[in-house]
Parts: structure tokens; C-alpha cells; sequence
């Protein structure tokens, strides 16, 4: 990997193609997330457009004119729900290790704090343990697992489930 400084900004509608090959050239290394392939580009371009006009953070990770991850943090729906999001991240294959998901996941993390999200939770294979590491760094817990939940090219895995939260605003509640 060449040394090149990396920007770490909020996606935008002419990121969506560069956004679209990276998560397709992750979800190909069949190793990290739920899907093989990226969705096709409309699916993706909504996604990102649903994500800037309802205040989700999403971040992307630049080097010189090439993306080279993404953090987004998409909040539930349910009104019962709604202080929480759900984490999705990915680095390019030949970037990591090198901070670039730490920068991107703070950078998405600090913009949930300022959407008024209480709780990030996520699902991670168990076997993935760089991103593991990097979640419990950054104050994620272990909340449970679910056996054997995933199943490719003839391998089972685990499914971690982390949470992270954060105390909410304002008074102090006493229990009574």
C-alpha cells in the first residue's frame, strides 16, 4: 500500500459509483459481510440518498481520487426503536490495517452522537477478529452470539452481536 493522505468525509450523491465498487469488491472476498456482491447501483443509490436526507451518518474514506471504505450508521425505524443504529463498515482489501476503519468508525460515531442516537449495535462474524479488536477498542460490547448463523462455501460461523451505548442527556434518573 502506498502512503497517501486519507480524507475521511461525509458521503455525497457523486460518491454513490465509488461507494458501489468498493462494497462490491469487499462483499467478492466473501469474508466480511452478509451479502457476495454489492446490490445493483439504484438499490445502492437509494440507500445513500436515504441516508443523507434522513441524517444517518455515513462516512467515506478517501486516497487521492480512489474510496477506500465506508462507515454507516442507519437508524431502526420503530419509534420504539429509534435512538439506536445499526453499524455497517468495510475497508478495501490492500488499506487495512493501517487506521482507516478507526477514523472512519470515530468519525461515524461522533456524527451518531450528534443525531441524537443512544445506542450502535452491529453484527460481526466471529471469525473476523481485526474487526473485533477494533470494535471493543472503540467501546463495544459483546451482547451475544449466534451459533452457527452464517454459512459459506461450506463453512459455518458465529455471529457476534456488539453493542455500544451511550448514557443519555440530561438529569440523572433514581430508581424507586
Amino acid at each position: 500500500m502506498s502512503e497517501m493522505p486519507v480524507r475521511i468525509e461525509p458521503i455525497s450523491p457523486k460518491d454513490v459509483e465509488d461507494f458501489c465498487a468498493a462494497l462490491d469488491s469487499v462483499a467478492r472476498e466473501r469474508l466480511y459481510l452478509a451479502a457476495f456482491e454489492a446490490p445493483p447501483i439504484e438499490q445502492v443509490r437509494a440507500f445513500v440518498e436515504t441516508n443523507l436526507r434522513e441524517g444517518n451518518p455515513h462516512v467515506v474514506a478517501r486516497g487521492g481520487d480512489r474510496l477506500l471504505g465506508w462507515c454507516d450508521i442507519t437508524r431502526h425505524r420503530s419509534p420504539l426503536r429509534a435512538h439506536c443504529g445499526v453499524l455497517g463498515m468495510g475497508v478495501v482489501a490492500g488499506h487495512r490495517g493501517a487506521g482507516i476503519g478507526r477514523a472512519l468508525l470515530g468519525a461515524a460515531l461522533s456524527a451518531a452522537r450528534v443525531a441524537g442516537m443512544l445506542r450502535v449495535e452491529l453484527e460481526v462474524r466471529g471469525s473476523n477478529t481485526p474487526a473485533i479488536a477494533l470494535y471493543e477498542r472503540m467501546g463495544f460490547r459483546h451482547e451475544g452470539r449466534k451459533l452457527a448463523a452464517c454459512r459459506f462455501d461450506g463453512t459455518t460461523d458465529d455471529m457476534l452481536i456488539m453493542g455500544l451505548v451511550w448514557p443519555e442527556p440530561g438529569p440523572a434518573r433514581v430508581a424507586g
